[in-house]
């Protein structure tokens, strides 16, 4: 079964971070996803750029609107994703404790929808 991880954080909590510290992060965080492709849980990771950049679609009777920032305010915001392969829940939630940026913020575990054609 396939579940996305979806990687918040407090950008604030990285931008404290000192340039050592969050280089190991870095490489913590890229080593991790070479043990899942070893694992066979891999499917795909990415990190986002910043909050900042982000732009929300809606449409509403048929218009477009678009505004610039996040959908909601929160403290933590949406910093990237892994996809991965896991038999069962619990096994999602062991692979998405061992994201390292599990330790400075959150990982929600949620399982795929595919979507058929009915």
């Amino acid at each position: 079964m396939e579940y996305l991880c979806l990687v918040y954080f407090e950008a604030k909590k990285l931008d404290a971070l000192s340039e050592n510290d969050s280089n190991s992060l870095v490489n913590e965080s890229l080593a991790y996803d070479d043990a899942l492709r070893k694992s066979g849980h891999f499917i795909a990771a990415q990190a986002l750029q910043s909050v900042e950049t982000a732009t929300t679609v809606r449409v509403r009777k048929g218009k477009l609107s678009t505004t610039d920032g996040p959908f909601a305010e929160t403290k933590e915001q949406l910093g990237g994703f892994i996809l991965i392969n896991a038999k069962e829940l619990d096994d999602a939630i062991q692979v998405a404790a061992k994201i390292p940026l599990a330790r400075l913020g959150s990982i929600e575990v949620r399982p795929v929808l595919h979507l058929t054609r009915q």
